[in-house]
């Protein structure tokens, strides 16, 4: 089986993208490696801080060898695992213990030259470390620029800044500065999706900010890592693609994976009132979500 940096500067070179999908339960790991399978795909799963709180560190690492265990025969099915939003070094080091494919370091609230040592300081660990036997090739991800919102609904809509966006110049000298492998980007991305739903969990049009697709090119022109799009859920599938087009490699998507899986129990609930029985209850959120997973693995690999 391929590494993971081999398969994402694969798709860097095709102008297709990897997709990254958050889980903090079973059920999102269900729906995500099934799509990815279907579609004979590889795929990235991310746990954020708070979701490896919740699902377990280790716990979430043994689920996904599990998986390419399970397919070992074949040389393994390329799903990958990213501890998504770290914030400390102890969280770095925990990660690369449970047995992590890649880290993201997002230092991209602090101060410019904070963010650099930092994130060159948890770059630095984990390149050096013997805690694993994968040490050799785990991925490091720092972030540059500012990112808006939060992984849910939002009511209000939600204005980008020019000094939030990352500056071509500035990622340069960042990644220089670090050593990264990969650098993701604020350009006009947010966390989250903004717009209404209706009663059944099915939402209306997302307003989200549009891209800055022009940003894109002048950051990839300058730096020679590829770039990641954090907050991919509620962006036009035309701006998604002119995004990959552009120099985006790695697509996020975590808020309407949660709104599928809430439309999924919304609808078992309905259907099943009298229902307790979990495993009768959960494939109803598992389809949504594989339903959703699938639309954005075609649409960013050009199957659509």
């Amino acid at each position: 089986m391929k590494s993971l940096i081999q398969i994402i500067k694969e798709a860097e070179k095709n102008r297709t993208a990897i997709g990254h999908f958050n889980i903090s339960n079973l059920e999102g790991l269900k729906a995500i490696f099934e799509a990815a399978k279907e579609l004979n795909l590889p795929v990235i799963i991310g746990t954020s801080e708070g979701e490896r709180d919740f699902i377990g560190t280790w716990q979430a690492a043994a689920l996904i060898k599990s998986l390419r265990e399970e397919f070992s025969a074949s040389g393994g099915f390329p799903i990958f695992l990213n501890a998504d939003h770290t914030r400390s070094l102890e969280k770095v080091k925990e990660s690369l213990e449970a047995g992590y494919d890649m880290v993201h370091f997002d230092g991209s609230l602090l101060p410019y030259e904070e963010n650099i040592k930092r994130t060159k300081e948890a770059a630095d660990y984990i390149r050096q470390s013997t805690v694993n036997s994968q040490q050799s090739t785990v991925i490091v991800e720092g972030e540059l620029g500012y990112l808006r919102g939060s992984s849910e609904l939002h009511k209000e809509p939600i204005e980008i800044k020019e000094e939030d966006l990352t500056k071509p110049e500035q990622a340069k000298d960042f990644i220089e500065k670090t050593g990264v492998d990969l650098l993701a980007i604020a350009v006009g991305n947010i966390h989250g999706i903004i717009a209404r739903t209706n009663a059944d969990w099915t939402r209306t049009d997302a307003e989200n900010p549009p891209l800055n697709i022009k940003k894109i090119r002048e950051i990839k022109k300058l730096v020679k890592v590829p770039l990641v799009l954090h907050g991919g859920s509620g962006i036009p599938n035309e701006e998604i693609s002119a995004a990959i087009e552009a120099g985006i490699s790695i697509i996020h998507i975590n808020t309407e994976l949660r709104l599928a899986w809430r439309r999924g129990l919304e609808r078992a609930f309905k259907e099943m009132p009298e229902e307790i029985a979990p495993y009768k209850i959960l494939p109803s959120a598992i389809e949504e979500m594989k339903e959703i997973t699938r639309e954005k693995l075609k649409l960013f690999n050009r199957l659509v």
